[in-house]
């Protein structure tokens, strides 16, 4: 299997073209929502696993680090954690260690600081901290709007360095509290990361947002910090605690929405929802995975993470569903291991979720990645194998095809299907 070069086709760049407030109701308290755009850039026409690969081992990284930080929080290992956590070896007890999601980013608009200043950050909900870029970050983080604190007279420095792992670069900085501002709403005393260097990842070519912010739970927060969507949901202005996303490969039909659900984008009906299994990420039972009519897992630990591309499974889990699928194969880089299907079959192989007894198939469009390289007439698969992992990380390929909502109120998810 050939590998192409990173940060290519498969490197989805989404940016906010507008925020509209929804009516809000007698109270003045009402939803928000970010109409977001799909932008794809590199190499057209085939996968790019080499990026795929940098992207895996972020997503790996990121769960290794926010599982260290739910035993820090909450005084207890994570149950999902023993698989991936035998691999940590301890670090300085100075620098607390984050990760992102890679370059697969869904980014909106936020304001920081009195007087405000504006930023993109990329929505992640497989993690919890914000970070931004300080105005002393002179290099890598040219063509990012950057953080001035000694502009802010509500910026107070929490003296604490915090170091950020991204691969085998870093993102090194102070932490903060500032009153940050997304679509109208407050999160006062926000902690984030005022990160005085970005590793070469995060330049402006490699990653079009400012920073990033995390839209899963405090449990998992290695600042030891509520989420900004935490924050403001606590101070009782939404009339929901509750945000909703539908991602989407066609431009100007993605969005993210604040405090309720968008009922014009899906069937009402179909609305299920399936509890919050252990607080800190949005982690949910997989009722079961099928394809061609047979089921392949069930009852089945998943975490739903609009910071992940592809639905990655264990190694097992995933040989398990390729198996006897004719022409299929398969290739491993590092943890992660691709499968390749024929491209006029791939279609046949579609893989159907089922949430709350609810079944959600996606589509061939979504499964299919594209041709493993230029003109091959086998096709990447959207679900991957990963050595470190041993429960669902589900991502962009199902979560283009449902209407996702994130209950904080209730501690549940739903999905829906689209309109």
């Amino acid at each position: 299997m050939k590998f192409s070069s990173p940060f290519a086709s498969l490197l989805v760049l989404v940016s906010i073209t507008a925020v509209s407030p929804a009516p809000s109701n007698g109270r003045g308290e009402g939803v928000v929502r970010f109409p977001l755009t799909r932008k794809s850039t590199g190499i057209a026409g085939h996968a790019d696993l080499s990026a795929l690969t940098t992207q895996l081992t972020r997503v790996s990284n990121k769960y290794r680090q926010t599982f260290a930080a739910f035993e820090a929080n909450t005084g207890s290992a994570h149950p999902l954690s023993g698989r991936m956590m035998s691999s940590i070896s301890k670090r300085d007890g100075s620098a607390v260690l984050l990760t992102n999601q890679g370059t697969d980013l869904w980014y909106g608009e936020i304001d920081v600081g009195t007087p405000k200043q504006k930023f993109t950050v990329s929505i992640d909900t497989g993690s919890t901290d914000l970070f931004l870029p300080s105005d002393s970050c002179v290099l890598t983080c040219q063509g990012h709007a950057m953080y001035y604190a000694d502009k802010s007279s509500t910026a107070k420095d929490q003296k604490n360095l915090v170091a950020l792992t991204y691969g085998q670069g870093q993102v090194i900085g102070d932490e903060y509290t500032d009153d940050v501002f997304i679509g109208g709403y407050e999160a006062p005393n926000q902690a984030f990361l005022d990160a005085f260097q970005y590793s070469s990842d995060f330049s402006n070519t490699n990653f079009k947002p400012d920073g990033l912010a995390g839209f899963a739970f405090e449990e998992i927060s290695v600042l030891k910090a509520p989420s900004i969507f935490e924050t403001i949901s606590n101070s009782g202005v939404l009339v929901e605690n509750v945000f909703s996303v539908k991602l989407s490969s066609t431009s100007g039909e993605s969005e993210l929405y604040i405090g309720g659900t968008n009922t014009d984008l899906y069937v009402k009906n179909t609305l299920t929802y399936t509890p919050v299994t252990t607080q800190g990420y949005w982690q949910v039972n997989l009722g079961a995975i099928s394809r061609d009519g047979s089921t392949v897992a069930s009852n089945a630990a998943s975490i739903i993470d609009t910071g992940t591309t592809l639905i990655i499974a264990s190694d097992a889990a995933a040989e398990a569903y390729y198996k006897n699928i004719p022409g299929s194969s398969n290739s491993t880089e590092g943890e992660a291991t691709y499968y390749t299907i024929p491209c006029e079959t791939i279609g046949s192989y579609t893989p159907t979720l089922t949430f709350g007894g609810r079944d959600f198939t996606v589509s061939k469009e979504t499964f299919n990645l594209g041709p493993e390289s230029s003109g091959s007439s086998d096709c990447t698969a959207g679900i991957a194998g990963m050595s470190s992992v041993d429960f669902w990380v589900v991502g962009g390929v199902f979560l283009q095809n449902v209407y996702a909502v994130f209950d904080k109120e209730n501690l549940q998810v739903g999905f829906a299907e689209l309109a």
